[in-house]
C-alpha cells in the first residue's frame, strides 16, 4: 500500500495553477495540511482559501523556484510553520518551446533550475528527515516529454528526461526504506503552460486532459502501490517510441512540419 493522506503534511509545488491549483483543495479535503507554492502571490492566495476551507492549517509560500537561494531556503521554513514533511509532491514547472537552433543556453538552463534542480533540491533536503522517521512519498510529476522527445522542446524535454531518470534511480535505492517514491507522467494537460510568454506556438492543438483528472491520478498514485503513472494513459506510444525509435522520430517529425505549415498558412 501507498502512503496515507489522512493526517500528513504535504509540500506541493507549483501550485498557483493548473495541476497544483487543483490537486492542492483535493488533498486537504482527504485530510492533508497542504503547504503550496507558486510564484504568483493573488493565484496561490486563492489556492489558500480553498485549501483552508478543509484544513484551517494550510500554509502557501510565494516563490520562484529557478532562484536557487530560495529554494534551498524553502524546506526550513515549511517544517517551522507545519511540522515534518510527510509528502513532496515536486510538480512546478516551466515550459521552453524553442528549436536548438534558436534556444539560449540561458533558457535551458533555467528550464533545469525549475523541471529538474529544483525537485532533486528540495528531495535532498527533506529526504533524511523521511529515512529518519522510516516513512514518507515522493511525488515527482513529469512529463510524457520525459519519456518521449517532442520537436522544439528540447530543453523542456531534458528537464523532464532527466526527471524520470532521477525518479527511477531514487525508488530503487529508497526500495528498502519506509519512503514511497511515485512517477506522474501527464500528457496534454488544459493548464497555462500552452501561453506562457517567451515561448514558441507550440505544434500540438489536440484533446487537453482536465488538471482535475490528473489530480485525481496523483492522489490515486499516492495512495496505490505502483512506480508509474500515466494520465492520461499514453504508455503505449512510450513503448512504440521505445521499440521504433527511427519509425517514431520520422512520424513526430512530419506531425510537426505538417502542424507549422497549417499554422504559416493560416
Amino acid at each position: 500500500m501507498g502512503a496515507p493522506i489522512a493526517g500528513s503534511t504535504v509540500l506541493l509545488t507549483g501550485a498557483s495553477a493548473g495541476i497544483g491549483a487543483a490537486l492542492a483543495p483535493l488533498l486537504a479535503s482527504k485530510g492533508a495540511t497542504v503547504a503550496i507554492t507558486g510564484r504568483r502571490q493573488d493565484r496561490l492566495d486563492a489556492v489558500l482559501a480553498a485549501c483552508r476551507e478543509h484544513q484551517p492549517g494550510c500554509r502557501a509560500y510565494a516563490i520562484d523556484l529557478a532562484d536557487v537561494s530560495a529554494t534551498d531556503a524553502l524546506p526550513a521554513r515549511v517544517v517551522a510553520d507545519v511540522g515534518p514533511i510527510d509528502i513532496l509532491i515536486n510538480n512546478a514547472g516551466a515550459p521552453m518551446r524553442r528549436r536548438v537552433q534558436d534556444l539560449t543556453l540561458a533558457e535551458l538552463q533555467s528550464t533545469m533550475a525549475v523541471n529538474f534542480a529544483s525537485p532533486v533540491r528540495l528531495t535532498m533536503a527533506l529526504l533524511p528527515g523521511m529515512l529518519e522517521r522510516d516513512r514518507g512519498c515522493i511525488v515527482n510529476v513529469s512529463s510524457f516529454g520525459g519519456r518521449a522527445g517532442i520537436p522544439a522542446e528540447a530543453a523542456y524535454c531534458a528537464s523532464k528526461f532527466a526527471l524520470c531518470g532521477w525518479t527511477e534511480s531514487l525508488a530503487m535505492d529508497l526500495f528498502h526504506t519506509g519512503v514511497d517514491v511515485r512517477l506522474i507522467v501527464p500528457g496534454a494537460v488544459d493548464t497555462d503552460i500552452w501561453d506562457r510568454p517567451g515561448n514558441d506556438a507550440a505544434h500540438y492543438s489536440g484533446e487537453l486532459e482536465s488538471p482535475d483528472v490528473v489530480a485525481a491520478g496523483i492522489v490515486a498514485a499516492i495512495e496505490g502501490d505502483r512506480f508509474e503513472t500515466y494520465v492520461p494513459d499514453l504508455k503505449a506510444i512510450a513503448e512504440f517510441k521505445t521499440s521504433s525509435i527511427d519509425d517514431f522520430i520520422a512520424g513526430t517529425v512530419a506531425f510537426a512540419d505538417a502542424a507549422r505549415a497549417e499554422g504559416d498558412g493560416a
